[in-house]
């Protein structure tokens, strides 16, 4: 059994798959409280369901994208039988993961998007920096940034781990609190071999909280 907070479908917005049409998972409870969370709703509220149940439910919406997320999906020990049952049924699976549980659990065949915590998250101390040597060519990491300090110590941590070599790297300025024009300007300035990203469906449902 896995807690879930809303099964939805929507359009991916946070990853190079931003655009595509997705069913999201998102599984109940978080072990950060990050300063600038937006999901606060998914700490604890949820109903139980079965591995076979969420997969009828998904399978529903007849679309082949799904990406598991919370909440930090790793909690629940049943989330890497969850992916693997969904990879079997033939979807493509995303799954987003705050950076500090070990992503190892996720095999093969499925995409691990890693969140590291920046310091203005509140939350960086928090990272377990080995999922960064856990990293498949397949796998994506996300920076969000608060403020130019967030984004010089990025850019240390990208450098640290040659990430920008390695897999896609997005950077993502948190909403009202770092201007996306200023941010594309530092990324352009270091010349950095990363991506700028929006919040695809904050711009289209601005007002909107919960399942898009």
């Amino acid at each position: 059994m896995l807690k879930v907070n809303e099964i939805f479908y929507s359009i991916q917005g946070e990853s190079s798959y931003s655009g595509f049409p997705c069913v999201f998972i998102r599984l109940t409870g978080c072990n950060l409280r990050c300063k600038y969370c937006d999901t606060r709703y998914a700490y604890r509220r949820g109903v139980r369901m079965t591995v076979d149940r969420i997969v009828n439910s998904v399978s529903e919406y007849e679309c082949p994208l799904i990406q598991i997320t919370g909440g930090e999906p790793l909690l629940q020990e049943e989330t890497p039988r969850l992916a693997r049952n969904l990879t079997e049924n033939g979807f493509r699976v995303l799954a987003e993961t705050n950076g500090t549980q070990n992503i190892d659990s996720l095999k093969e065949g499925i995409v691990r998007i890693v969140d590291i915590k920046t310091p203005g998250s509140g939350e960086a101390d928090k990272t377990d920096w080995k999922n960064l040597d856990r990293l498949d060519r397949q796998d994506e990491v996300k920076f969000v940034l608060t403020s130019q300090a967030d984004y010089d110590w990025t850019k240390e941590v990208i450098r640290r781990h040659r990430l920008d070599d390695r897999v896609t790297v997005f950077l993502s300025p948190v909403l009202r609190r770092l201007d996306p024009s200023e941010l594309a300007r530092w990324i352009l300035k270091d010349r950095l071999n990363i991506r700028l990203q929006l919040q695809l469906h904050k711009i289209l449902w601005p007002n909107q909280e919960g399942g898009k």
